[in-house]
């Protein structure tokens, strides 16, 4: 089996997935404290100052936060898309046995929080907040169920990792289709061109990630003027690296094995302290208890913990799949919990969803609440039900 299956990757994924969630939390604290003293002023004028370059041709001229959320989110998108591929190749996805309960998971995570909030805000100028709610942070949800040690068996970790990449998958989809400006299809033909390039590359047997990445700059840039969102280059970039399914290190799981630590310790950080800088004010407390806040809130802790639960449970009773081999029903209710930490990919799209800057601050701070009371709740569960040495259904 381990022939089949390199998994030093994942064990390094989750090994840095721990630390970077806990110098994440670091950084969440640091900029609520930075929002609310004088200097919020002065790193706000330095995140809002624009560099880059820009002529009659070429127009990459922004604010450091926007090539942030924009260019780094990029990297942290492409190793979403390596770590997707490579569960589809040779992890948890390879297999229709393997893939369907994460998958169906993954589905009834996000619609059910997605239609509690629509349900809430519909006809409301927050109705276009519905993607918040529908998104897991992996590197949150994996740092609290490694924080359990062995109260959960291996199996649920590696589930919920399943789950989560699944849940991206989705997240990127309804970016890419919900959440970008209108498209202009002369540039985002040219990024489709260089994109089968490098599926030609890949067939053609190059296994120089260079090969693939400089390439992909183009894809980024054609990409982000298309009017789709610029972190989806990401994903197609990653969708291009060659891997393989024995042990021997493909060129996906070494770019993959360079990029986690840079990601989880520095970038996704980065995003968290810019992006959370939040001044607290009476109206965001006020706004938790507003439909865009309930929304948000519900969908994350209730949504996300039922919806996870209640697929899981008719995919059994239904013979569909089983649970993961040691695992029982509360424990999926308390993974359903951490699927509700939906911190990086919920604020990133709530800063697509609104033009209004009170409401997306509104908005990130209903998703900081609702993810640090979905950890706490899915943490104290785990740790309290313990691991079940029976499975939990029949063959």
């Amino acid at each position: 089996m381990s022939k089949l299956i390199n998994l030093t990757v994942f064990r390094e994924f989750l090994k840095s997935s721990f630390a970077g969630g806990i110098i994440l939390f670091s950084c969440v604290i640091l900029a609520l404290i930075v929002a609310n003293t004088s200097f919020y002023n002065v790193v706000m004028e330095f995140l809002n100052r624009q560099v880059g370059f820009e002529s009659g041709l070429i127009h990459l001229k922004y604010s450091w936060l926007l090539w942030l959320n924009d260019g780094l989110m990029a990297i942290f998108f492409l190793l979403v898309g390596l770590e997707i591929k490579r569960e589809i190749v040779e992890g948890e996805l390879s297999s229709p046995s393997k893939a369907i309960l994460p998958i169906l998971a993954a589905i009834g995570g996000a619609l059910l929080p997605a239609f509690i909030f629509f349900a809430l805000n519909r006809g409301s100028e927050t109705a276009n907040g519905w993607g918040i709610p529908m998104a897991t942070d992996i590197a949150f949800a994996l740092a609290v169920i490694t924080l359990l040690g062995n109260k959960v068996p291996a199996s649920l970790k590696i589930f919920l990792a399943a789950l989560a990449i699944v849940d991206d998958l989705l997240a990127i989809l309804v970016i890419a289709i919900f959440y970008s400006n209108g498209v202009h299809a002369s540039y985002l033909f040219i990024a489709l061109g260089i994109f089968l390039f490098l599926i030609l590359l890949n067939k053609l047997g190059v296994k120089a990630i260079w090969a693939y990445l400089v390439p992909g700059l183009f894809i980024w840039y054609f990409v982000h003027h298309s009017g789709i969102h610029a972190t989806i280059a990401g994903v197609l970039i990653a969708m291009t690296l060659p891997t393989t399914v024995d042990a021997k290190e493909s060129p996906l799981e070494k770019l993959e094995h360079l990029l986690t630590k840079p990601v989880n310790f520095i970038i996704i950080p980065l995003f968290a302290f810019a992006n959370t800088l939040i001044p607290i004010q009476s109206e965001m407390i006020d706004g938790l208890s507003s439909k865009l806040g309930i929304g948000i809130i519900l969908g994350l802790i209730a949504g996300k913990s039922v919806g996870i639960f209640l697929i899981c449970f008719i995919a059994s009773k239904l013979r569909i799949a089983r649970l993961p081999e040691g695992a029982n029903w509360k424990q999926i209710f308390g993974v359903g919990l951490l699927g509700g930490i939906g911190f990086t990919m919920s604020i990133f799209i709530s800063i697509l969803s609104f033009d209004d800057v009170l409401l997306v601050e509104e908005a990130k701070f209903a998703v900081l609440i609702a993810s640090l009371c979905a950890g706490g709740l899915g943490y104290a569960l785990l740790r309290t039900v313990g691991s079940s040495k029976k499975k939990s259904l029949p063959a």
